[in-house]
């Protein structure tokens, strides 16, 4: 793995960068869609291609689970078996851990915990986590981590902190023996105190990483907290490595996070709020079963270029929906992953043309003026 920083604006921190890796180049800043079960839901790996997806994720707690670690072996890794040869980054599953399992311990050791599936007993050591992704094949691993709920107190996300920069020592010496030119990323932790935050970064650069994650945020607190932590932590992240936002996702977040020097991000909000009828677009959300739509024949943004604006009408859109067609859920993820790709190349773009502070000015006013939700 390696990343050449490219340019940085005058105006902000925002970075353009190459991430050059085993199975592809990839531009930042960058959105990568999520694919945790092995699939970015609804979408076949042709379509993410031809709307210029660069990396997808998946997640190694579902796929630990289902189908298992043996089916994916035998199929020649996660590449192969999904039928994707671009590059994949996949989480360690510790916000999974955190996110779904049923009853869970936590020990320096590791973590016990319960399947969401069926309620099986498993415990996970910093190794484990290494070992699946070793199996899974990514291009860029994950370390093991906790991540705290929000509130915590500030004893418990110290001493959660404390033990998640154990675990990285022990996925970072597994690491060591790895020939395959993969990267692995630290995980920043330490809740909303920057203090912690300030104090994990060092600890992690000094064990020394490939990329930095910005870890344990977009997890329930405000919005201005968590844009005020993530902007203080990224600044405490080596210039040269590459920086990534765990489940950030909606466009002004981008924007924001891309100001503060953030290259890589993932969500699943285009392909969720595309399952649940919402769409968004420059200028705003739309909400495609409202009654408002029933003759409406524009496409659902005159802007963009995907098939679905390009084929059909907010009218058809609402009928498939209300219908409970499956092609409507279909369709409207497709519109919002295009979406996502192209404002990130616009972002892009902007920032190779010393104008990123303009255009965030400009969008921030209309994605959020226009929306019909």
């Amino acid at each position: 793995m390696n990343f050449t920083l490219l340019k940085t604006d005058s105006k902000t921190h925002a970075r353009r960068g190459l991430l050059e890796l085993p199975h592809g180049t990839v531009q930042t800043p960058i959105f990568m869609p999520v694919g945790t079960q092995a699939t970015v839901k609804g979408l076949t790996p042709e379509i993410l291609m031809q709307q210029g997806a660069q990396i997808i994720l998946g997640n190694s707690y579902h796929l630990y689970l289902r189908p298992g670690l043996d089916i994916i072996e035998r199929a020649g890794g996660l590449h192969r078996f999904m039928g994707w040869d671009k590059p994949i980054l996949t989480d360690s599953g510790g916000y999974q851990v955190f996110s779904l399992a049923r009853l869970r311990k936590i020990s320096v050791e590791g973590v016990e915990f319960q399947s969401h599936i069926d309620g099986s007993y498993h415990f996970i050591t910093p190794l484990d986590a290494m070992h699946i992704q070793d199996i899974l094949g990514s291009d860029i691993r994950m370390v093991f981590d906790e991540c705290v709920p929000y509130p915590s107190e500030y004893d418990y996300t110290c001493n959660s902190m404390k033990i998640s920069i154990e675990w990285a020592k022990l996925c970072r010496a597994h690491h060591e023996n790895d020939t395959s030119k993969r990267g692995l990323f630290g995980i920043v932790q330490g809740g909303i105190y920057k203090d912690l935050r300030e104090q994990c970064a060092q600890a992690l650069i000094d064990i020394g990483f490939d990329g930095y994650a910005v870890g344990g945020l977009s997890v329930g607190e405000p919005q201005n907290l968590m844009y005020d932590v993530a902007g203080f932590t990224a600044q405490c992240l080596p210039h040269d490595k590459p920086r990534y936002f765990m489940g950030c996702g909606y466009p002004w977040d981008l924007l924001y996070m891309v100001s503060y020097g953030i290259d890589m991000f993932d969500c699943v909000i285009p392909t969720r709020f595309g399952r649940n009828g919402t769409g968004f677009t420059l200028d705003g959300k739309i909400v495609v079963r409202n009654s408002i739509y029933r003759e409406d024949m524009r496409p659902l943004s005159s802007e963009c270029g995907c098939y679905t604006c390009r084929t059909f009408t907010r009218a058809y859109l609402r009928h498939l929906f209300n219908t409970n067609e499956m092609l409507g859920p279909i369709l409207l993820t497709l519109h919002n992953t295009y979406f996502f790709l192209d404002f990130m190349q616009k972002i892009r773009d902007a920032i190779d043309s010393d104008t990123f502070l303009s255009f965030k000015e400009e969008m921030l006013t209309r994605i959020t003026a226009g929306d019909t939700e």
